[in-house]
């Protein structure tokens, strides 16, 4: 690897003799001299734009000494034209002027971290977005951050994916869409699967890792995931993205623009399709979404609806494929195959849901320093999965036995679906004081509701002469209520220093009513008052780099299998975390390499994550797929992450991360039955024993060079490290380490007048072709005695080298 890395550079080196002057900058709000991310910035001379990056940063390469006019314009802010002379000496730092609500001010600020909040993040801009987006899921996108570990059950990013981010998956990642809560009010989950194409729609996207700042929503104990929806364009456009690659993947989606309307109106909309047949046998995926958004921008007002949904309909791969098949059939598919006698598969084994979520943003300013945002939202969601049974008992499903001559049938082979259909709706608020001086402040908060209704339905069964169509054989709902109100402050103490205090008040009702799947009566009431503060501090050695330490407390409530899939006198309890961060940050140019500026940046945190009442997951699954967990009394992670990079330019651009961290249980005690008789165990107890899903070492490094304008390659390598399936740390349950690498080339040109651009690009995911399983699960059985152990282990293969190609057009 590090010859390939060395004879990729030594081919690149070429072009740095060739490299001419570069000029670069930085976009600021002219009062608060904060970065204007996404902010469009046009060279007139050669018709070539570019956007700025999450520091507000951008850069033009390649240009011969001469005079240069830039234009550069930001939503909500007058735009502005700049003359230079090239070459200059240092970069240029260009002010624009607030004349109106601007839509990221209002839609997000209250519940993003910044340089003043102590707090560690990562800021993901829109270029950067669409640079990775071939129709794979968000996740994917997102995993050249630090301690980010992607899945994906049909192995190849389309379908049903996720992450981790510290070892923590995505149950405990509190996710927001322009500060509304995303995650399931029930299972803490986010099903990305549900909201296909939509980084096609996003402005941003900022990662807090660890308890983060107070936000609407399930409390984080691994990070938080804010995404922002885009902005409205000041300009009228039209786009359309259509990609194919393995699998028979396909891409195709179209977007539009209005641009400001009179000044003050806009629409902007996307419809999106993707398919896929899967790297896992049967593994298909049929994709569909949209998104919406219309808004009035006012001097002091703006007022934005954003719709957006999708429907998705994918062949069931949530088994995994066991370690014996493994060894032989990597693509192996057990969903849907379990007939007896036949070998042909059930065709309609699919998970099949919709979800649509609705959002009313009105934000005003009083003044220049105080301004109202608040929103008002609904989610729709309804759907269901199907599976084909062999063998059932009648009296399971609530169907009486069937006499056939003179014979009681008990059994039969059915085909059944586990509904879900749900409603969740609340409203949000933040009353944000931006002092010009020392003190800034934001009270906010939230309240939600939501109602589900989980059903079953026998839509077929061998022998069931008794019943009717669509028999419902079990049935329960939930209703849960979520309420929040936080209030946080900024104090600059002296130019260097700056304090952060964040207070946060959380109460949550939840109550079942109702028989589950196996006729257990699942009744459920719970209530909980939570009280979550944070402090932090920061101190400034320059406006380039700082130091920053800070202390969250976080605590969660049990998702809803801890209390349905656990005995009454075994319910699952909130868990508390206290998480300790400090830090370091710096953004520096260090001057210039034949001609173009040099910049580097750094960012270094060390952790201590301090749970008390943990849910760990043990590695085994319920019926439905869903991960079991168990509360751990005292747990820790501890560890450091270190991301730098070194920009030259528009030329190239080479960043790196790692991750290094200890995950540990103090006291973990194993319970496994023996011959299924839970009144005969066997008791294990271990001590300081690694955390299931928890790899100690992950790194992430990318190289991006565009050798001449318009034609950019990219290299991504990551490494993730061992990761154990239980909690015992044993090594004969457990995910192997493993490195893999992408490849991506776009190519971007202007053919005629009347189109803007054509870009051409190529994704080589896993260009080493390595055979790596990213996920996996295990469950344990005692025969006969202690001394009788099987450990039955099911893994996620990922897919070998495999290709996207993708043509976009805009206008």
């Amino acid at each position: 690897m590090k010859k390939a890395l060395a004879l990729l550079l030594g081919c690149l080196l070429p072009w740095f003799a060739m490299a001419q002057n570069t000029l670069s900058g930085r976009v600021v709000d002219a009062a608060t001299q904060s970065p204007l991310t996404g902010s469009t910035v046009r060279l007139t001379s050669g018709n070539r734009a570019t956007l700025t990056d999450a520091s507000g940063r951008f850069a033009f390469s390649n240009l011969p000494a001469g005079d240069y006019t830039l234009q550069v314009s930001y939503l909500g802010y007058a735009s502005g034209t700049q003359s230079v002379t090239l070459p200059i000496a240092q970069p240029l730092e260009i002010s624009l002027t607030r004349t109106s609500v601007a839509t990221k001010e209002v839609l997000v600020t209250a519940t993003r971290a910044n340089e003043k909040t102590g707090t560690t993040y990562t800021n993901i801009g829109k270029q950067e977005l669409e640079s990775r987006n071939f129709g794979q899921d968000l996740p994917y996108l997102l995993e050249n951050t630090p301690s980010l570990v992607t899945n994906s059950d049909a192995g190849a990013g389309v379908g049903y994916t996720s992450m981790r981010i510290r070892g923590s998956d995505i149950t405990r990642i509190n996710v927001t869409v322009n500060g509304i809560p995303v995650n399931d009010a029930e299972s803490h989950g986010v099903f990305f699967v549900n909201m296909p194409d939509f980084a096609s729609s996003l402005q941003d996207v900022q990662i807090q890792r660890g308890v983060g700042t107070s936000t609407n929503g399930a409390g984080a104990f691994g990070a938080s995931l804010n995404l922002q929806t885009q902005d409205a364009s000041p300009e009228a456009y039209a786009r359309t993205d259509n990609a194919y690659g393995s699998y028979n993947t396909w891409k195709n989606n179209v977007q539009f623009g209005t641009g400001l309307l009179g000044g003050k109106f806009a629409v902007d909309g996307r419809l999106s399709r993707i398919t896929s047949d899967g790297y896992i046998d049967r593994a298909s995926s049929n994709l569909k979404s949209f998104y919406l958004s219309g808004g009035y921008y006012g001097a002091k007002d703006l007022l934005k609806v954003v719709v957006f949904g999708g429907h998705e309909i994918t062949y069931q791969a949530w088994n995994g494929v066991d370690e014996e098949t493994l060894k032989t059939n990597r693509r192996f598919n057990s969903a849907g195959t379990d007939y007896g006698s036949t070998d042909i598969p059930y065709d309609n084994e699919v998970d099949n849901y919709q979800q649509y979520h609705y959002q009313l943003h009105y934000g005003h300013e009083f003044s220049p320093a105080l301004s109202l945002n608040a929103a008002l939202h609904y989610t729709r969601g309804f759907g269901f999965y199907e599976q084909f049974k062999v063998n059932e008992r009648l009296r399971n499903y609530n169907i009486p036995p069937v006499t056939i001559g003179g014979t009681s049938i008990t059994r039969t082979d059915l085909v059944g679906r586990k509904w879900l259909d749900n409603d969740f709706y609340g409203s949000t608020f933040a009353l944000q004081y931006r002092g010009t001086n020392k003190l800034s402040a934001v009270l906010g908060g939230g309240w939600n509701r939501y109602e589900g209704a989980h059903f079953g339905e026998v839509i077929w069964a061998q022998y069931a002469s008794t019943i009717r169509p669509r028999h419902r054989y079990y049935d329960n709902d939930a209703v849960k209520t979520d309420f929040n109100v936080y209030g946080k402050a900024t104090l600059q103490a002296t130019e260097q220093l700056s304090f952060f205090g964040d207070l946060q008040l959380r109460t949550v009702n939840y109550k079942v009513d109702g028989l589950d799947d196996d006729q257990r009566d699942v009744t459920t009431r719970a209530d909980y008052n939570f009280f979550n503060p944070k402090a932090g501090v920061t101190y400034s050695l320059s406006d380039r780099h700082n130091l920053y330490a800070s202390v969250a407390v976080s605590h969660r409530e049990p998702t809803r299998s801890d209390f349905t899939d656990r005995p009454v006198s075994d319910r699952a309890k909130p868990e508390r975390l206290v998480d300790w961060e400090a830090g370091y940050r710096l953004n520096q140019p260090i001057g210039e390499l034949n001609g173009l500026p040099l910049n580097i940046t750094a960012d270094m945190t060390y952790f201590y994550m301090d749970y008390k009442d943990q849910l760990v997951l043990t590695g085994q699954l319920n019926d439905v797929g869903t991960a079991l967990r168990t509360n751990i009394p005292e747990s820790y992670r501890t560890g450091v992450e270190v991301a730098a990079g070194v920009g030259l330019g528009e030329f190239a651009r080479f960043t790196t991360n790692l991750s290094l961290s200890r995950n540990r249980i103090k006291q973990f005690t194993e319970t496994l039955p023996i011959d299924y008789n839970p009144e005969d165990v066997v008791v294990n107890q271990y001590d300081e024993t690694t955390i299931a899903y928890s790899p100690s070492f992950v790194t992430s490094t990318q190289l991006e060079v565009q050798p001449v304008t318009g034609l950019r390659f990219a290299f991504q390598y990551k490494t993730v490290s061992e990761q154990f399936l239980d909690n015992t740390g044993s090594e004969s349950r457990r995910l192997k380490p493993y490195e893999v690498g992408d490849v991506r080339v776009f190519y971007r040109f202007k053919p005629v007048n009347w189109m803007k651009e054509i870009e051409l690009g190529l994704l080589v995911n896993n260009v080493l072709n390595e055979e790596y399983e990213a996920n996996g699960y295990t469950f344990t059985e005692l025969y006969s005695g202690d001394t009788n152990r099987y450990d039955y282990n099911y893994y996620f293969p990922q897919a070998p080298r495999n290709y996207m190609a993708q043509i976009s057009l805009r206008f």
